[in-house]
Formats: structure tokens, C-alpha cells, sequence
């Protein structure tokens, strides 16, 4: 028999869709099928949530952390005790992971304006989690089923973009290729996005893509790792999205976010690379809007933690 992947699931902000998205992904019989999920929150919440829903307790672990209950909040507002809340439920789901008492985690989506109320320090999900789990390091890839798309820098000004250091992009690169074997394309061909136009037009157009990212490339096919560029970012994701290529290392946020979400929105997920651990996310925020009113769609939740279960399920097998 095979073993499933065991995937722990935090809630997101209650006041958010988080919660609504994760139990209508649970109460999916494919996606309940592919894992044992542990979900982190506060069992109050879920409880509310399936109540509006209408919908059964999943058959997953509830790690119930008591920060906050229906009553504490309203939905569909920024609240502080949210905040501070969804941070905790992160919190505990990477440390299960690290603990080997879960495989991957995925995240529902967070409020940082809730989050920076309740006085905490958070920038993001990759980067708290990489202060969790004590990683140095850390990069993020969106993939779905058209486009797979590493970011050198992500939650930066574009001026500090334009730093990037070839030592910077050779690490991308690193972890881009090791996550293509976790994602099922082992040995995949990578192409690297240019930071000018016309990826610098051999100087015309700036140096940074002749000085900088020439020398990444080089000294990462020198490692084994099957990557070209700099190819010019008006082109390159066609490229891949044709077939040419199986990832796209992009130079900056906007540059990568762009392409993926105009091609399939819905079903792009966030995957944090660099950790000690494998963590997948909803590419959406916490739609306040439309909180507490059974609108929300959980098709990118499902797509998250389908993503998980593949990545995790090919790490244990590696």
C-alpha cells in the first residue's frame, strides 16, 4: 500500500474566505482522496463556516489553536485579532512540517493590513515561514497548468530589482531546477527572463543583462542545470507556454505575476521554494467582499493542494 502525503492546511484569516475555500476543498471527494489533511485554526470558526455552508465536518485532524471565535469578529472586516490569528495558524502549520508530523502545508490567504494592525512584522507568507523554519534563503514559483514561473526578487522595489546579483539568480536557478524534479519534470528546460527590453539589446538598452545574468546563466549550466538566457521577456513565456521551455526564471515580481495570472487566474498557485519544507498557497487574497456570503470559488484552493500532494508524494519517493 501506498502511503498518502500528509498536508496541513492553515485557515487564513477568519474574517476572510479562507476558511470557506479550504472546507468546500475538503468536502471534495477527489481532493479528500489524495491526502491526510490536518487543518490549523480555530475550531469555532470551522464549525461557523460549515454551518453557512451547510456542508459536514471533512474527515481531516482539527488543531484547534483557540485564538478566536465567531463572536470576536465581524466578517468581512480587518481585525487585529484576525490578523494575529491567521499569522498563528502559519505559524503552527510550517511547524508541523518541520516537526515530520506533515509533508507539505498550503496556506489560505492572509490580510496583511490585518496582520500589520495587530503588531505584528509580515511581509508575506514565504518570508515568515522561511523565519520559521530558520531558511536562509528563499524563493517564489507560480505554477499552473500552462506556465511554471520562479521570481528572482519578489517583495522589492524595482529598483532594488534591478541589483539582482548573478550569486542571486545562480541560487534561483538551483532551486528552480531541484523543484522541477519535485513537480515531475526532472532535468527541465529553463529559460531566464531579461531585465531590459529586448533583454538589453547587447548594451543598447543597459548592461545588467550582459554583466549580470550572462555570467548566472554560464556558471549554472556549468552545474548541470539545462537553462538559457537572457531571452527577452516580450517573448519568453509564449515560449514556454508553447512548449519550449518547462520554467521561467523571472527577473522581478510584476514581470513574472503578469504573464501567469492572465493565463489561468483561477488555478495559479503560490509555491514557496528554498525551505526546509514544501508549502503551497491560493494565489488570491482574503476577498473580504464577498466573506460569509458562500460566493467564494475554491477551485484555486484545490489546485493548491493538488499541487501539494504531487510535490509531496515526489519528494518521498526521490
Amino acid at each position: 500500500m501506498t502511503t498518502k502525503p500528509r498536508i496541513a492546511i492553515s485557515l487564513g484569516d477568519p474574517a476572510g474566505v479562507g476558511p470557506e475555500v479550504a472546507m468546500k476543498a475538503l468536502n471534495d471527494p477527489e481532493i479528500a482522496a489524495l491526502a491526510d489533511y490536518t487543518v490549523v485554526g480555530d475550531a469555532a470558526v470551522i464549525d461557523d463556516t460549515l454551518r453557512f455552508l451547510g456542508l459536514g465536518r471533512p474527515a481531516a485532524k482539527i488543531v484547534d489553536l483557540g485564538l478566536v471565535k465567531e463572536t470576536d469578529f465581524e466578517t468581512g472586516q480587518i481585525s487585529a485579532a484576525c490578523g494575529r490569528a491567521a499569522v498563528e495558524y502559519v505559524r503552527r502549520a510550517a511547524e508541523l512540517c518541520v516537526a515530520g508530523e506533515a509533508d507539505a502545508m498550503t496556506t489560505a490567504p492572509v490580510n496583511k493590513e490585518a496582520v500589520t494592525l495587530s503588531g505584528l512584522s509580515f511581509t508575506g507568507h514565504t518570508e515568515f515561514i522561511a523565519e520559521v523554519t530558520k531558511a536562509r534563503d528563499s524563493r517564489m514559483l507560480l505554477v499552473n497548468d500552462t506556465l511554471r514561473v520562479v521570481h528572482v526578487t519578489t517583495h522589492v522595489s524595482l529598483r532594488q530589482a534591478c541589483d539582482a546579483t548573478p550569486e542571486r539568480i545562480v541560487r534561483t536557478l538551483e532551486l528552480a531546477s531541484e523543484a522541477l524534479g519535485w513537480l515531475g519534470f526532472p532535468g527541465g528546460r529553463i529559460a531566464v527572463c531579461g531585465l531590459n527590453p529586448h533583454a538589453g539589446e547587447h548594451g543598447l538598452f543597459g548592461s545588467e543583462d550582459e554583466e549580470v545574468i550572462v555570467p548566472a546563466v554560464k556558471t549554472a549550466q556549468a552545474q548541470g542545470i539545462h537553462c538559457e538566457g537572457p531571452v527577452p521577456a516580450d517573448t519568453v513565456f509564449l515560449k514556454a507556454a508553447r512548449g519550449a521551455y518547462d520554467l521561467v526564471v523571472a527577473m522581478y515580481h510584476d514581470q513574472g505575476h503578469i504573464p501567469v495570472k492572465l493565463v489561468d487566474f483561477e488555478r495559479t498557485v503560490n509555491v514557496s521554494l528554498g525551505l526546509p519544507i514544501i508549502r503551497t498557497s491560493v494565489d488570491h487574497g482574503t476577498a473580504f467582499d464577498i466573506a460569509g456570503k458562500n460566493q467564494a470559488d475554491a477551485t484555486n484552493m484545490k489546485a493548491a493542494l493538488k499541487l501539494a500532494a504531487t510535490m509531496a508524494a515526489n519528494r518521498m519517493a526521490s
